[in-house]
């Protein structure tokens, strides 16, 4: 299949691209790993667990340790695809490190004012409802909104990768001459 190559002055967003069956399986895996850390982790766990932190609250420090550490995952296998997997398959580890770089920033904003909150409780006499309503509003409220963004953007990347689709952005950045551009009416892969 003969079709234009990719190249950074490409305009369309996002460009479909032929690669094998493989590639699109390989493609999946870094938007299924982080779809699971922010539905079952974020979401599911949070429920969970929250129904017996009222007796043992410390079983809340699941959600942080398992999101960091699928984030972490995320981040070092994203390095190690520009080296190791295919062209596609690594664009793919690029797109998800990006916003697996987001959640961390928000994660991280939520652990400051948590710190904040129990600093003030603790150590100037802040009211527990305060501190409360503090982490409520300026760090967990955030963070929600964040993931239940992250879950429909992360959806539709994982449909772009079963599609042979990749944002214009990452093409640009991670240009591969060899790369095959196709038209929208032609099947994605090949065996």
């Amino acid at each position: 299949m003969d079709g234009p190559v990719a190249t950074p002055s490409t305009p369309v967003d996002p460009m479909r691209f032929e690669v094998n069956r493989q590639e699109i399986r390989k493609s999946n895996i870094p938007h299924e790993i982080f779809l699971t850390n922010l539905i079952g982790n974020h979401i599911l766990m949070t429920v969970g667990a929250g129904g017996i932190a009222g007796t043992f609250p410390w079983i809340m420090a699941i959600i942080p340790i398992t999101s960091f550490s699928l984030l972490g995952y995320t981040l070092w296998r994203a390095r190690l695809s520009l080296t190791r997997d295919p062209w596609y398959v690594m664009c793919h580890w690029q797109v998800c490190a990006r916003r697996s770089r987001i959640f961390i920033v928000m994660l991280l904003m939520l652990l400051f004012v948590m710190a904040v909150g129990w600093l003030g409780y603790t150590y100037l006499g802040w009211m527990k409802e305060a501190v409360m309503a503090l982490v409520a509003g300026t760090g967990i409220l955030p963070v929600m909104v964040t993931v239940l963004i992250l879950i429909i953007i992360e959806s539709d990347a994982l449909y772009h990768a079963n599609q042979a689709k990749l944002p214009a952005w990452v093409v640009e950045r991670f240009p591969n001459p060899d790369a095959k551009v196709i038209p929208e009416d032609k099947p994605a892969y090949y065996d």
